[in-house]
C-alpha cells in the first residue's frame, strides 16, 4: 500500500462511540406495526403493488422501482397490509408521506428464494439489477441506489474499490459493530462489488478509534490477496467520500465530477454485507444496524432493526428516559431533529440521538463575524465560508456560486469552530434552497415561453393558410363577376353543350344502325325524280354538317 495522505481542514469532536460498543449486537423484537415510507432513498419513491387488506410473506416486493433512480420496496416480516396512506416520515420539515402500514402476524414466514446463482458465473447487468431488486441503498446515510454505483460505464475503468469503513460522525457505532460481528459478510460482499465493476483492488477503511474492527477485518481478509485492510487517523469529515478518496489514493475528484472520473468506487461497509445477502442468500433489504445513544438513553447500544419500525420501540427497548429533549436521525454534526418518536427507521438511519439539555451544547447568541478564518482553516473542501457567508446574507446568489457553494458538503466544521456562534451551515442551505427554486422558477418559465413561441408560430400559420383561400377565392369570384369573361365562359359553355349533344346523337344512331344491322333498301332501279330527291336531302345534310363543324 502506498503512503495515506490528508485532506486540509477537519477538526476533532468528542466522538462518544464507547457508551454504545459495550455489548454485542441485538436483535429487536417484532413491533405491532410496521411503517414503510416508499420514499427512502434519493430519486423517485416507489410505487405500491399491494392493496389494503393484501397477505404478504416475508421479503416479498410490496412495492417497485418507479424511475431509473429507484429501488424496490419489500415486506419486512409476514403479515397484513392494513393501510396505505400519509404517515409521519423521519424528514426535517416534520411532514407526512405516502407509506404502506404492515401488521406482522408473528410467523416470519418467507417468501420463497432461489440461491442458485454463483455471482461469478453472473455478468455484471445480472448483478446490478438483482442488487436493484432486492432494494439496497447506500446505507452510510445517503440513501443513493447502490446498484447504479455497480455501473461505471464502458469506458471507466476502476482501478480501487474503496469500502468506506470510517464512520466519522460522533456517537454513530453501527458500522464498527458490523465490522466486529460481521466480517464474513463484509468480505464476501466486497468481492461481489469487485467483480461488478472489474476493480483492480479493493480496499477497506477504518479510522484508528476502531482497533476491534480493524483487527476483525484484518484476519478476515489475510488469504484474500485483493483485498487489502487500511487504518486512517481519526478526523472528521474523513468518511466524506471525495475526503475519504484522496486519503486513501491522493486523487482529486474534480469539483463537478464523480469518482468514477478518478477510477474510483466508493461503497459504505454496511452496503457490501447487504449486497451479499440479496446475491448469495437472495434476502432483499428489510432491515438494518441501527445505533441507540445519547444521554438520555440508559442503555445504549446497536440493535438489529427491521425497517419500518416505529424509533419509540427502539427507545422503549434502550430505556430512555421520559425526558427527552432533542430526538436526532443521525449524528450530532450531519443529522437532522425527529419530530415525533412514531416516525419510522428507513434504510439510511443509522443512528438515534436522544439527548437532554445537559449534553446540548449552550446555544450562545450569534455575534457578528470577526474574520478570524477558523471556518477557512476548518473546511475539508478549501472553500470560503466566511465569503459564503456574506453573500447568502446579502441573498446574492449569482455571486455565491462563483465561490462553490455547491462544493459544500455540509460537514458543519466551519460552524463548529466559529467563536461568533453563527449558523453557517444553515445560510449555505438557505441559499442552495433559494438558487434550486429560482432554477425551477426559470425552468417554468422557459417552458412557458416555448409553447407560447409554438402557439404564436402555429396560429401565424394558420392565419397565412387562411389567407392563402380566401385569395383564391376572391381570385374566382373577380373572374366570374368579369362581363367579357362571363360572355366568353356562357359562348363556350353552350357551344360545348351543343357539340356534345349533336356527339352523342350520332353515337346513338351508330349504335342503333349496328345493333339492327340495316341496309338501304329499294336503292335501285330508281326514277329521275327519286334520285333528285334523294340527291337535296344528301346536300341539305352536307350543308348542315358543315354549318355545325
Amino acid at each position: 500500500m502506498s503512503p495515506l495522505w490528508s485532506f486540509p481542514g477537519g477538526i476533532h469532536p468528542p466522538m462518544h462511540k464507547e457508551e454504545s460498543t459495550r455489548s454485542p449486537i441485538v436483535k429487536l423484537p417484532l413491533p405491532e406495526r410496521l411503517i414503510l415510507p416508499l420514499h427512502q432513498h434519493i430519486g423517485a419513491p416507489s410505487t405500491p403493488d399491494v392493496n389494503l387488506g393484501d397477505q404478504v410473506l416475508k421479503g416479498q416486493r410490496i412495492a417497485h422501482a418507479d424511475g431509473y433512480v429507484s429501488v424496490a420496496l419489500h415486506a419486512p416480516t409476514s403479515g397484513t397490509i392494513t393501510d396505505i396512506g400519509e404517515y409521519p416520515i423521519p424528514h426535517p420539515s416534520g411532514l407526512s408521506d405516502l407509506c404502506i402500514i404492515l401488521s406482522p402476524d408473528g410467523q416470519e414466514k418467507w417468501i420463497s428464494r432461489e440461491t442458485k446463482d454463483d455471482y461469478l458465473f453472473m455478468d455484471a447487468s445480472h448483478l446490478r439489477n438483482r442488487v436493484r431488486d432486492a432494494g439496497i441503498v447506500g446505507l452510510g446515510g445517503a440513501g443513493f441506489p447502490a446498484f447504479i454505483k455497480l455501473n461505471p460505464g464502458p469506458r471507466n475503468v476502476i482501478e480501487t474499490l474503496i469500502i468506506n469503513g470510517i464512520e466519522c460522525e460522533p456517537y454513530i457505532s453501527c458500522d464498527d459493530m458490523l465490522m466486529r460481528e460481521r466480517t464474513a459478510n463484509i468480505v464476501s460482499g466486497v468481492k461481489i462489488i469487485a467483480h461488478a465493476v472489474q476493480a483492480r483492488q479493493s480496499i477497506i477503511a477504518i479510522e484508528d478509534n476502531k482497533p476491534e474492527a480493524y483487527q476483525a477485518m484484518l484476519e478476515a481478509t489475510a488469504n484474500e490477496p485483493d483485498l487489502s485492510v487500511v487504518q486512517c487517523p481519526t478526523i472528521y469529515p474523513q468518511g466524506s467520500e471525495k475526503q475519504l478518496i484522496y486519503v486513501v489514493t491522493g486523487k482529486e475528484v474534480p469539483s463537478d465530477g464523480l469518482p468514477l472520473n478518478v477510477g474510483v468506487v466508493v461503497h459504505n461497509v454496511g452496503t457490501a454485507a447487504a449486497i451479499y445477502s440479496a446475491i448469495a442468500k437472495a434476502e432483499p433489504l428489510i432491515s438494518r444496524i441501527v445505533t441507540v445513544t445519547g444521554d438520555a438513553i440508559r442503555k445504549p447500544q446497536n440493535l438489529e432493526v427491521l425497517i419500518g419500525t416505529p424509533i419509540r420501540s427502539l427507545l422503549d427497548f434502550c430505556d430512555a428516559q421520559t425526558q427527552i429533549d432533542q430526538l436526532i436521525m443521525g449524528g450530532p454534526m450531519m443529522g437532522f431533529t425527529i419530530h415525533t418518536p412514531l416516525a419510522s427507521v428507513l434504510k439510511t438511519t443509522n443512528c438515534i440521538l436522544a439527548t437532554t439539555y445537559n449534553s446540548l451544547p449552550e446555544k450562545n447568541m450569534e455575534m457578528p463575524c470577526i474574520r478570524c478564518g477558523a471556518c477557512a482553516d476548518a473546511c475539508p473542501i478549501k472553500l470560503l465560508p466566511q465569503q459564503l457567508y456574506w453573500y447568502a446574507r446579502a441573498k446574492d446568489f449569482e455571486k455565491i456560486q462563483d465561490y462553490n457553494l455547491f462544493d459544500c458538503i455540509e460537514c458543519g466544521c466551519c460552524a463548529y469552530v466559529c467563536p461568533s456562534n453563527i449558523p453557517l451551515v444553515h445560510y449555505y442551505r438557505y441559499a442552495k434552497t433559494e438558487i434550486w427554486s429560482k432554477e425551477r422558477e426559470q425552468q417554468k418559465a422557459d417552458i412557458a415561453r416555448q409553447r407560447h413561441d409554438f402557439r404564436a408560430e402555429r396560429l401565424a400559420k394558420e392565419k397565412a393558410e387562411k389567407a392563402a383561400r380566401h385569395k383564391r377565392k376572391r381570385n374566382e369570384l373577380k373572374e366570374k363577376s368579369d362581363p367579357s369573361k362571363k360572355e366568353t365562359l356562357i359562348k363556350n359553355g353552350a357551344k360545348s353543350k351543343k357539340k356534345a349533344a349533336i356527339l352523342e346523337a350520332m353515337e346513338r344512331v351508330q349504335a342503333k344502325k349496328e345493333a339492327h344491322k340495316t341496309e338501304p333498301k329499294n336503292t335501285v332501279n330508281l326514277t329521275e325524280e327519286q334520285q333528285r330527291k334523294i340527291d337535296q336531302i344528301n346536300k341539305k345534310r352536307e350543308t348542315r354538317k358543315n354549318n355545325e363543324d
